[in-house]
Parts: C-alpha cells; structure tokens; sequence
C-alpha cells in the first residue's frame, strides 16, 4: 500500500529530517512508527499526505507517486487517509454528530449518506449516547474517539493516528487504543505514531523505529527499545 524507496527530505536549513529510508506498509497492517522528537516521525506522515516533497526518493501510495500529484489531485488523494491528530481538532460550536458530518460534507456526500453513516460510525466508537454533545461537554478521551470518528466516515483505506493519546490518561489511552485495533480488525490500514512504551509493547504489532532520520529497527512484533 505505502512505499517509501530511498526517501530522505532536507529543510533549507540543511537539516536532515529523515535519510534514505525504505519500507512498505501491506493493506490491513498496524504499523507504529517510534522514535525520540526529532527522529524525522512527523517528516513521514507529512510525506504519505503530500504536504512535503521529498528531496531525494520516492513516496507511493498504491501504484500512486505521491510526489507528482497536482494540487487538485491531492485533495482526492487525501480522501483515501484519514488523519487523528494529538489536539483533536474538533470545531467547538458543533456537536459530535456535525464535527463528523462536517467531514462528509467536505467529501460530497449526500444528506442521506450522512444521516445513515454518521449515527453508525460514533456507535462504533462508542459514542452512540453523546451524538449530540459539543465538545466542552466531552471528556479528553471522547473527544479523541470523535477524531477517530471523523477520520473513519469516509471510509479511508488508511488512517494516520499521529501521537492520539499525548493528551490523555491512562484508561483514555487504553480505549483509544482499542478502537484504533477495532479500526484494523475492521480492514482498515492504521499507522500510529508514539512515545508511549506502553501501547507499543501491548500491541505486539510491527514497529518501525527512528533515529535522527534513520530507521534503526523494523520488527514484525516489536517491543519499544528505545
């Protein structure tokens, strides 16, 4: 599904934020991306959406080269990913229902896909009972599984959870966590990203670790050993 050949990206002000790296991630995958800040993590998931260009290598998605995507291309593109991001990024007037909503709305979908999708996907986050709060009124931990909702709605074939659980405790974590598993379990590809030792070692799924740009570890099961 996703194929980085020989990729490294250099900022202008040469600094290297990841060096010829290469892996692939297969349909249905859960994949963990891990390393310390700055280890080039957010470089890569800038690189699978097309918001960075590479300056040597190649991204593909599919039989797609990122790379060479026009702008009006990029938009369709980025339809097939659904992105979880640490702050939620909920808009705060509308209830979880219309943060949702809102999404398929961007997409193009109808009235009707919407009123029969949305109720479907906060079920399967387990949020059937609050599908008409906002999010004050949500915990840190809801108002993740409503990011996750948003991602899920359009059906990506692959969601980007970037760092889901930094603003949570621990039973939070531990829910999201699940879900994203749900997600998987479901055919969904999920690639995280963390620092937390404790997801990756209970996931007992493939990690792929960085260091300052450079993959240091690939394990088909992997434990965090940073």
């Amino acid at each position: 599904m996703i194929y980085f050949d020989k990729v490294s990206k250099i900022y202008g002000d040469n600094s290297v934020a990841v060096e010829e790296i290469t892996f692939n991630i297969e349909p249905k995958e859960f994949v963990s991306i891990v390393g310390q800040s700055g280890a080039g993590k957010t470089t890569v998931i800038k690189l699978i959406l097309g918001e960075e260009k590479p300056t040597a290598g190649t991204v593909f998605f599919e039989s797609v080269n990122v790379n060479s995507l026009r702008k009006n291309q990029i938009t369709k593109y980025r339809r097939r990913v659904g992105t979880v991001f640490q702050d939620f990024r909920l808009l705060p007037d509308k209830t979880a229902y219309e943060n949702v909503a809102f999404a398929m709305e961007a997409a193009g979908r109808t009235e009707e896909e919407i009123a029969a999708d949305v109720p479907h996907v906060l079920e399967l986050v387990d949020l059937g009972r609050k599908i008409w709060n906002f999010p004050h009124q949500l915990s840190g931990g809801e108002k993740q599984r409503v990011a996750i909702a948003r991602a899920l709605v359009n059906q990506p074939d692959l969601i980007i959870a970037d760092e889901p659980t930094g603003n949570l405790d621990p039973v939070n974590t531990y829910d999201v966590v699940q879900i994203l598993k749900k997600v998987n379990d479901l055919g969904t590809t999920v690639l995280l990203t963390t620092h937390n030792k404790g997801i990756i070692d209970s996931l007992g799924k493939r990690v792929i670790t960085l260091e300052h740009g450079k993959i240091i570890r690939d394990d088909k099961s992997g434990k965090y050993t940073l």
